[in-house]
Parts: structure tokens; sequence; C-alpha cells
């Protein structure tokens, strides 16, 4: 029984980082802003390695930074170029969330973890996110882009939400999340192709150019 509720601490922490890198998956900086809030609030314990989250400096910064995420995501061109930049940036912050529920298991652990859970479910959940709007951007013309910018931020909402809130929720959602996708990515991949494909190409006639100019 002990052995269980030493354990317990242990998975509670992974399912709220889990929950965390999903949301940075969709958002970098609202899930960072949550986290801060709610420990310089005091809603939730922040270790000594990450105590700068719950500071009034970071507090702001994020709020800051995640208005002007939000807001760029809705500038065309301005959200292509955040896309480029998206899954690094979000693999990164989603290892820094994650680790930042750990303590006490040793440096190299608690990375290792931070960067193959949370790192690889941030980049899952934010090159998904991207090849939705590249999809979008190819059959919409870019009309649609606002819809997937408005359904990215309230995923990253609802997903900080439930990992502070509710963790194992946010665990299974979490996953629910990476398969599809996964499944529906690749979906996607095939009809932008498809639909590049068959898009008609110009073909010049040459020799029909170089008479016209000759009979000028």
């Amino acid at each position: 029984m002990s052995e269980t509720t030493s354990f317990l601490p242990y998975a509670l922490s992974a399912f709220i980082g889990v929950g965390l890198a999903a949301a940075t998956g969709f958002r970098i900086f609202l899930p960072m802003f949550a986290v801060s809030l709610a420990s310089y609030m005091g809603w939730i314990p922040m270790n000594e390695s990450f105590h700068w989250l719950s500071g009034l400096p970071t507090l702001i910064a994020t709020g800051i930074a995640m208005t002007a995420e939000i807001a760029a995501y809705y500038i065309p061109f301005v959200d292509h170029l955040l896309d480029t930049l998206a899954v690094p940036l979000a693999t990164v912050a989603g290892s820094v969330m994650f680790a930042s529920q750990f303590a006490d298991i040793g440096t190299f652990p608690q990375w290792a973890l931070a960067l193959i859970a949370g790192g690889g479910t941030a980049a899952a959940i934010s090159s998904g996110f991207a090849g939705t709007r590249a999809a979008s951007t190819a059959t919409t013309g870019g009309l649609g882009n606002s819809v997937v910018a408005t359904t990215e931020t309230a995923g990253a909402g609802i997903m900080s939400f439930l990992a502070l809130a509710a963790p194992i929720i946010a665990f299974v959602v979490a996953v629910i999340l990476i398969i599809v996708v996964l499944i529906l990515g690749r979906k996607l991949w095939r009809k932008v192709k498809t639909f590049k494909s068959d898009r008609p190409a110009k073909i010049i006639d040459v020799e029909a150019v170089e008479r016209k100019h000759l009979e000028k």
C-alpha cells in the first residue's frame, strides 16, 4: 500500500505534465501563463527549480506573449510564419511544462522524461495542427484559417484547465488527441497533395508565342 501511495504523486505529476504539454501543442504561451497564474495565486505548488514561473515578472511576460501569439494567428502570412517556428518552440515549451511538475527524481531522468513525454506530445499536436492550417489554406484560400486559430486557442485553454483541475482526464484527452492527429494528419496531407495535383497546370506553347512575335 505504501509503495502505491508513494507512486501516486509521480503519476499525478506525469498526468499534469502531459496535459500541459498537449496544451503547448496548441498555443505556446497560454499554458505557461496558466501555470504562472496558478502558482502565483498559490493554487498549485512549484518546486524550487521552477520557482521563477510563480513570479510576477513571469506572469506579466507570459500574459503579454500569450495575447500577442493569439492575435498573430489571425493575421494572414504571419500565421504561416509562426507555423514554421511552432513545432520546435512547442517541443521546448512542452518539455519545460512537463519538467516543472517533477521534483526529487534527478536532473537527467527529469529532463529525459520531459523531452520524450512532454516535448513529444507537444510536437505531435503542433505539427498536426500546422498540417490542418496548410490544408485550410490550400482548400479555402486561407478563409478558414481563423476557424483553425480559434479552435487551437480554445484547445489550449481547455487542456490547460483540465491539466490543473482534472489531470487524469487531461492525460486521456491528450492521448486521444495524439491518436486523432496521427490519423487525420495523414489524411489531410494526402488531400492537400491530391488538391495540388488536380489543379490545372498552365502549359505555354513556346512555338505559338514565337509565331506571334514574328507576325508582329
